[in-house]
């Protein structure tokens, strides 16, 4: 089936690199109109840059999604550029260090929340906004590993991610016959920057490793989530709203599973992520590291 977005306007939090960029170029290609965010203005201006040169409807505004008042004025700005919002991705957020947690900075965490869950809430409720009183709308949260659950030394960004499920979930119980879909979207291991760039807290450092085998097995360019979130967009999810989908499902990661271990049996290259591993200094002392589990990237 064809998917388009055709005078559709779309906007994107963290829309200027990575995988908010992606979903811009792929919305834009169907025919949408599109808003893109960035706390840099500089970021916003390179990524409008990339988009004109193809072709694209698109604008931008430097927004620090964590503050209610520039979220209202990337929305306004929407409107005064194209109309209307009839589509709105929260996208934009960030990672904490790997460690644990009472070790971790606690100015670290506290923009972890500020973007992750104070930023869905803000989109949200702004999106919400336009999208009730013309009865339509698209709200696609973003959700992340640890979304159904703890996981260990990954708490600020795990717990950020089942608040943004929850919220989600809940958001569009509430508003089930309103003619708006509510969505969580979760886009697995994708290979950019947040995946690549890594902090950990020292002494940590090693048990990060893992990430790149698992991102040679599991890890996804942009573009493969990016045409997930159009399907999202598109009236392929009409009525569907509370709708919680990832990329990773099982199939998919049992077909990457022995697609890589036939690759290995035959002495096939096996590409690997580089990865960039940048030590914080904890804030208390260390006690023993004990044995850690594998990383299963769906939790």
């Amino acid at each position: 089936m064809q998917l388009n977005l055709n005078n559709k306007v779309a906007v994107i939090t963290g829309g200027s690199r990575g995988l908010g960029l992606a979903i811009a170029q792929v919305y834009a290609r169907a025919g949408a109109k599109v808003v893109i965010a960035s706390r840099s203005r500089q970021s916003v201006d390179s990524a409008l840059q990339i988009l004109a040169a193809a072709g694209a409807q698109a604008t931008g505004l430097a927004c620090d999604v964590a503050d209610l008042a520039q979220v209202e004025a990337l929305a306004a700005h929407a409107i005064d550029t194209f109309g209307r919002i009839d589509i709105w991705v929260n996208n934009a957020g960030l990672s904490s260090p790997y460690g644990p947690t009472a070790h971790i900075p606690a100015r670290t965490v506290t923009s972890v929340i500020n973007t992750n869950i104070l930023g869905t809430y803000n989109g949200s409720m702004v999106a919400m906004r336009y999208f009730i009183p013309q009865g339509s709308g698209k709200l696609i949260n973003l959700l992340g590993r640890g979304d159904t659950g703890s996981i260990k030394y990954q708490n600020a960004y795990s717990s950020s991610k089942v608040w943004v499920r929850n919220f989600t979930k809940t958001l569009a119980s509430e508003y089930l016959s309103s003619g708006i879909e509510v969505i969580g979207f979760n886009p697995g291991l994708v290979l950019t920057d947040m995946l690549s760039q890594v902090h950990a807290v020292a002494g940590y450092e090693e048990k990060v490793n893992v990430v790149r085998y698992v991102a040679a097995l599991w890890g996804n360019e942009a573009e493969v989530p990016a045409q997930k979130a159009l399907w999202l967009a598109s009236s392929a999810t009409d009525g569907k709203s509370g709708l919680m989908t990832t990329v990773l499902t099982p199939g998919f990661m049992l077909k990457r599973l022995f697609t890589t271990g036939f690759k290995m049996l035959l002495r096939l290259p096996v590409e690997m992520m580089d990865l960039n591993i940048s030590s914080v200094e904890p804030v208390m002392a260390l006690v023993p590291v004990v044995a850690e589990e594998i990383i299963d990237p769906r939790a």
